[in-house]
């Protein structure tokens, strides 16, 4: 055994504090990027949907060269839905950098991945990001990264954490704050110091534990992971162990290397080193290669189960396949399996008939993210209500609990209160700033949280923040309400018309606009009371002379609230479905047909009674 020439490090923090920006500084200072090449924003984003939203979807591998020595480096996701990948990603580095906003503080995920790296025996370098911000409180964020380090039961070394300061943005970092700020040198020089060369023995049997798994239409899947020990080339044969150490046959079809934004095809790699390999079929994060002459399994992944599923199935509406070019079972059922590839935090089964899928993920989020995609790679499909997913424990049935973070100037506090309060939160923590920003501490279900960001962005009139990871399972919290209102529900397909909607919008909130098409059971807005409200925004004014024909031009109507796809997945209800589609995002009942509810909805409640 012996220490190496390299470092292998992640890059862990909470969503927006910065992570995949001081990864492109890193890439840019240390000339891993050719200085002619224009570097864009957020480089290690590749998907569009990460470039579009500003978050880091899949953790993503570089590497560059500084003081003679390679820094592999791992850029992992900040939002709570997409943890899977992060808990698997550290078990093939030495050491982290945490990354800590120098205003907002530790927040929700920020636990969450502190924890998961102080449990792997890991000692972080922590980064006070975006101490440039007129608002920073550097000082006062250290202190708090502190108590959270003792909080979460770190050892006396991972207590004595180096701290630099930085701008990401502007690419810069200090190890004081009085400290000349010309670079990102001091982070690297601290990655150098302080994270551990990997120990290893590059002469031994070779054995390899995959983290990570890509996919590649050429080659199949490709385990990314650490070499632990030995060597391994390109043609090597395999042994895959999995969870269970049954062993299966493989060989080495192609060894992937990563350098700076590109991947490098390799002959040979040592102990040590990240690389992909392809040629296993099948494998999952947690297995093991080794060679056949010595078969020696390393302890496997642990990852947390998804807490909240879906069902999809065909889009079975009147505008079915108008704009999409996959809208069969099969088709959609090929692409989830496709997905389940290389997105092993996801589970597909059967769902409740021959045509559905029930999908389970890490929050509601991820399956955003999977849904987008397939919308714009031409699928049409319905989606069902979010359900969490219960486990029996010990003393009965248990649901998931998360911890919420919520930041709200100090006059709308008491609504985001009661709200959370009715939605079986409780208040752990309650700060009112100077500025008169008050931060709100809550431990609330997850079923509660279903639905609430678009009441909470109405709350505060959009100024409001709020971030939530899973903290626990808990004891269930019994029957909740989802949602307060009612349906306003189309009774007729037509086009709609200014003149239906000038009445309609005062009885509540509408989602179309004169022109649409709609269909009989489409939802077109949001009742300002509650049960639903049938209604035509088709009808047409009965005109009674020539100067009558012009009356809709004048008609003033409010702005129609554009339904996004996360929108209306919290929106719709156990008896509506979300329609999607390349062109649009609709809500729908599951009976289209208005007798066909009202006899299903007595027959519920005979079955209540």
């Amino acid at each position: 055994m012996r220490r190496l020439d390299r470092r292998n490090i992640a890059i862990i923090a909470h969503v927006d504090h910065g992570k995949t920006t001081l990864v492109d500084g890193l890439l840019r200072g240390t000339d891993a990027v050719e200085a002619r090449k224009a570097l864009p924003e957020r480089a290690m984003d590749r998907m569009d949907l990460e470039r579009e939203r500003g978050i880091t979807i899949l953790a993503k591998n570089t590497a560059v060269t500084y003081g003679g020595l390679t820094i592999n480096i791992v850029d992992t996701p900040g939002h709570s839905d997409f943890g899977g990948e992060v808990e698997r990603v550290l078990g093939m580095v030495d050491s982290v950098l945490l990354l800590v906003d120098a205003y907002e503080g530790p927040m929700p995920q920020t636990r969450f991945v502190l924890r998961k790296a102080l449990s792997h025996g890991l000692a972080p370098i922590v980064v006070i990001n975006k101490v440039d911000r007129p608002e920073a409180r550097p000082d006062a964020v250290l202190d708090e990264v502190f108590d959270l380090f003792v909080a979460l039961d770190a050892d006396e070394s991972q207590l004595d954490f180096p701290v630099v300061y930085a701008s990401a943005k502007e690419r810069w970092a200090a190890l004081e704050l009085e400290d000349e700020r010309t670079s990102l040198v001091p982070i690297l020089d601290a990655i150098i110091e302080h994270c551990p060369a990997p120990l290893a023995d590059p002469e031994g049997p070779m054995q390899f534990q995959a983290a990570t798994i890509d996919y590649n239409d050429f080659v199949g899947r490709i385990a990314v992971g650490r070499l632990h020990r030995g060597r391994i080339r390109k043609g090597d044969p395999l042994v895959c162990l999995d969870h269970d150490g049954q062993p299966r046959n493989a060989k080495v079809v192609k060894l992937i290397g990563y350098e700076g934004l590109g991947e490098v095809e390799l002959e040979v790699a040592e102990a040590g080193d990240i690389v992909g390999v392809a040629g296993v079929a099948g494998v999952l994060p947690g297995e093991t290669l080794c060679v056949p002459s010595n078969l020696d399994a390393l302890p496997p992944i642990a990852v947390d189960e998804p807490t909240v599923s879906v069902e999809l199935r065909p889009n079975d509406g009147p505008l079915s396949g108008s704009d999409g070019q996959f809208v069969t079972a099969r088709e959609i059922g090929d692409r989830l399996q496709r997905e389940t590839q290389s997105n092993v935090s996801l589970r597909v089964e059967p769902g409740s008939t021959p045509e559905a899928f029930k999908v389970s993920g890490r929050g509601e989020l991820h399956l955003c993210v999977l849904i987008e995609t397939m919308r714009r790679e031409g699928y049409e499909l319905t989606v069902s209500m979010p359900q969490i997913l219960v486990k029996e424990g010990p003393n009965g049935k248990q649901e998931p609990y998360e911890d919420v973070a919520v930041e709200v100037d100090e006059p709308y506090a008491g609504a985001v209160i009661q709200s959370l309060n009715e939605r079986g939160g409780e208040l752990l923590e309650m700060q009112t700033s100077e500025g008169g920003i008050t931060r709100l501490q809550y431990k609330s279900p997850s079923r509660g949280l279903v639905g609430f960001r678009n009441t909470f962005m109405t709350q505060t009139r959009g100024t409001g923040t709020l971030y939530h990871s899973l903290a626990e399972y808990g004891p269930w919290r019994g029957p909740m309400r989802h949602r307060k209102f009612g349906a306003m529900v189309a009774i007729k397909t037509g086009r709609v018309t200014s003149y239906a909607l000038e009445t309609l919008q005062e009885r509540g909130t509408l989602f179309v606009e004169p022109g649409d098409e709609v269909y009989g059971g489409q939802v077109v807005g949001e009742s300002a009371r509650a049960g639903d409200l049938p209604c035509n925004p088709a009808k047409p004014r009965k005109l009674d002379n020539m100067r009558s024909s012009t009356k809709d031009m004048t008609v003033r109507l409010d702005t129609a609230r554009k339904m996004t796809l996360e929108d209306a997945l919290e929106f719709i209800d156990s008896d509506e479905l979300m329609e999607v589609t390349p062109l649009a995002i609709r809500v729908r009942k599951r009976l289209l047909d208005e007798s066909e509810r009202k006899r299903a909805a007595k027959r519920a409640a005979a079955g209540a009674s």
